[in-house]
């Protein structure tokens, strides 16, 4: 019974060595390439077909389609990538992946690279000490790539010997003469395993080791490998539950890729397994899915169990890669419908689920100026909106009396704010691409005003989430306004709303030929609605009307209110100066 514990523990601690190696690599590699593989992500998915390239590419290098997904689900959340680009990348990462199958089959079964692992330390370890850019970085690279060759080679040392427990294959060969439920069988164990290892690249590794050792069959090596193309797409959905509702889409794109490609597959498998047959021969090997008994399999000689592990672990690449592959030509033109149904399946459960999305410019191309210009004012157009929808959650707090529900709506506003922060950023770099072409004087002036509009508005959102830390303040410590103050400082916020809806007006109107008279009224009124408020509130502290705590909250609430009237009026005055 302890020889059996120690044996298991042996597997487990032989698998997380691979695993850490496998991450130890990946990470270095992002680290010493990150920024470019991200810029190759921003810039190579101008149609899903640039995405698959890109997406395969990327996982191809770094040897993780789990990072290459969550890399892809964050751009989504963070509205750089379409949900149609982020379904190109998806179906590339999953080429990509198989590349991890062919070093395993063709170093840890043919060439023995973890004889090398130690002279690769070697090498390695004194590059992480190095202060020179990124050459430690390239350092823990190489660590890891050793690590993980040495993690396989204890894995497949771990692996009880057929020789030894014969009557253990027989136990599994039980499991695998149903038919079509052996297959289901398998895809579920293997769908089981990747949630387990979170890597579809481990437990494809363990697959070949299983494999190769004669454990499982080549049919139920192959649907494990089905199981774990569905497997892998749960990385995806966790990274999403953090995600907004673009990110949750982005992730169920991913899942419906992969679980559609199984269900096809599964129509024709053993029609399928036939062609892998043909062309694992051709190259020259074996047929993989010659069947040996358990007598038979311990009565083969070293020489021709090795033929025998090259023939299956090979074969067994050939049919993840040429299933990818299919997948990915069989579904790409059906990119958009998978979109489609990803936005119809999760649907926004509310306004701040949305959060962060470009609405009219794509980042990754910049096109002639004057449309591209054309698409950034879209973009302040809907950039006012979302202050305007802070004021609105503003209004609500002054009416709300329960401190849970005014925390709900401080989330709210801190979302929102958050939001104006990034659509300042990415409004800024897009124009300075802009910037970069042939301008006429007026597109010149144009960006500038709208480089000082961006920021004008970022401004507003500071302010507004500011207002709602002082309101959330005022509920936790149980303050409270006097009828008065509130009705004087809804009708002020009042006043702060209809000027956002004539500066949103403005931002859709015709620049250069707006009228600033309304503007200009309604900041003059602002101005002295906020001069009769600080009056009332000097008199009203020397009368004791109100504690002073309410009272500092209260003048804090109308200065910046004020503040944001000033904003409101800069960005008028910005469209107004483009003549």
């Amino acid at each position: 019974m302890m020889d059996i514990i120690v044996n298991i523990l042996t597997i487990i601690g032989s698998l997380g060595f691979f695993i850490f190696g496998m991450k130890v690599m990946s990470e270095g590699l992002q680290k010493a390439a990150g920024e470019q593989l991200k810029l190759v992500l921003a810039t190579m998915t101008k149609n899903r077909y640039f995405g698959v390239l890109s997406g395969f590419l990327i996982t191809a290098i770094i040897q993780s389609s789990s990072a290459t997904t969550v890399m892809t689900v964050s751009f989504v959340n963070a509205g750089l990538l379409s949900l149609t680009q982020s379904a190109g990348i998806m179906m590339g990462a999953n080429i990509g992946t198989t590349v991890t199958a062919w070093l395993v089959s063709i170093f840890g079964f043919k060439v023995h690279i973890s004889s090398l692992a130690l002279p690769i330390i070697a090498i390695a370890f004194p590059m992480i000490f190095i202060k020179r850019k990124k050459i430690p970085f390239w350092g823990e690279f190489l660590i890891g790539f050793a690590l993980l060759f040495m993690g396989l080679g204890f894995l497949k040392e771990s692996v009880p010997d057929i020789k030894s427990n014969p009557e253990l294959l027989s136990f599994l060969q039980e499991f695998t003469h149903w038919g079509y439920g052996s297959y289901l069988l398998f895809i579920l164990i293997g769908t089981l395993l990747t949630i387990i290892v979170q890597s579809s690249s481990a437990s494809m590794t363990i697959t070949l080791v299983l494999v190769a050792k004669g454990w499982i069959s080549f049919d139920i090596a192959a649907a494990l490998v089905l199981g774990e193309n569905i497997g892998t797409t749960i990385t995806a959905e966790l990274a999403s539950l953090i995600g907004n509702v673009y990110a949750k889409r982005a992730a169920r794109i991913h899942s419906m890729f992969n679980i559609i490609g199984v269900t096809w597959m599964l129509m024709i498998f053993p029609f399928f397994l036939m062609g892998v047959d043909t062309l694992t021969e051709w190259l020259g090997f074996a047929n993989p899915q010659t069947q040996y008994t358990a007598s038979e399999l311990t009565q083969l000689s070293p020489d021709q169990m090795q033929l025998r592990e090259e023939s299956v672990t090979f074969g067994l690449s050939i049919f993840h890669t040429m299933f990818n592959l299919s997948n990915v030509l069989l579904l790409i033109g059906f990119a958009p419908k998978l979109v489609n149904i990803a936005t119809r399946t999760v649907k926004s459960k509310s306004e701040e689920d949305e959060e962060f999305h470009l609405e009219y410019i794509d980042i990754a191309t910049v096109k002639t100026p004057g449309l591209s210009l054309l698409e950034v004012k879209k973009e302040l157009v809907s950039f006012g909106l979302t202050t305007k929808k802070m004021i609105n959650n503003i209004e609500k707090m002054f009416f709300e009396v329960k401190l849970n529900k005014t925390e709900k709506l401080l989330k709210k506003l801190r979302k929102q704010e958050e939001n104006t922060d990034r659509l300042e950023i990415e409004i800024a770099n897009y124009l300075l691409k802009v910037s970069a072409q042939e301008l006429n004087p007026k597109e010149s002036l144009i960006i500038q005003s709208m480089l000082s509009i961006g920021s004008d508005m970022e401004r507003l959102g500071d302010l507004f989430y500011e207002i709602g830390l002082q309101l959330n303040k005022k509920s936790e410590e149980r303050d409270w306004f006097t009828p008065k103050q509130r009705t004087s400082l809804i009708s002020f916020t009042n006043q702060i709303n209809d000027a956002i809806e004539n500066m949103v007006k403005n931002l859709g109107s015709e620049w250069g030929k707006i009228d600033l008279i309304l503007a200009t009224e309604m900041q003059i009124e602002i101005v002295k609605s906020r001069k009769k408020l600080q009056k009332q509130h000097i008199r009203n502290i020397e009368k004791h009307d109100y504690n002073i705590k309410s009272g500092l909250i209260y003048s804090n609430l109308y200065n910046l209110l004020e503040r944001a009237g000033a904003h409101i009026i800069n960005v008028n005055e910005a469209i107004k100066e483009v003549a």
